[in-house]
């Protein structure tokens, strides 16, 4: 879905270790992310931007803001509360899980978001139930 969404994308090295190299996922879809041509791991040449967010955010946050200005992104693939607040005062496009599962139904990629949004909450996935509802609602579900 990602792919058809955006083609090519580029993730921080830090949200690449945290996510597939230290963290819980292992198996078929560790291995697919470390071959898939369209993913780039791209480590932050500016080490002191990252430095000076890593005192409000952890990161893999810090780097892929870091990373998008470097990169003049398109979007900013963040779910996460305080990484979010500093993309909208840097400016940054921002999207998150909820918002590319509205724009998968809207493109009619899946017929619901519900069972998506149980998917991820079975994979212990955080997510506000505020935006949900609201995601829910434009959905029409």
């Amino acid at each position: 879905m990602l792919r058809q969404f955006f083609g090519e994308i580029t993730i921080a090295q830090a949200v690449f270790d945290e996510t597939v190299t230290k963290g819980r996922e292992s198996g078929g879809a560790k291995l697919e992310i470390a071959r898939a041509h369209w993913i780039s791991v791209v480590p932050v040449k500016d080490r002191l931007a990252v430095a000076v967010l890593l005192d409000e955010l952890d990161a893999g946050e810090a780097e892929t803001i870091v990373l998008a200005r470097e990169l003049n992104a398109n979007w900013v693939l963040m779910d996460e509360k305080k990484g979010r607040r500093k993309l909208t005062e840097l400016g940054l496009p921002k999207i998150g899980t909820l918002g590319i599962l509205l724009k998968a139904k809207q493109a009619n990629l899946i017929p619901n978001i519900q069972p998506e949004i149980i998917k991820l909450r079975e994979n212990s996935i955080s997510l506000s139930q505020h935006v949900i509802e609201a995601v829910l609602r434009q959905a029409g579900e």
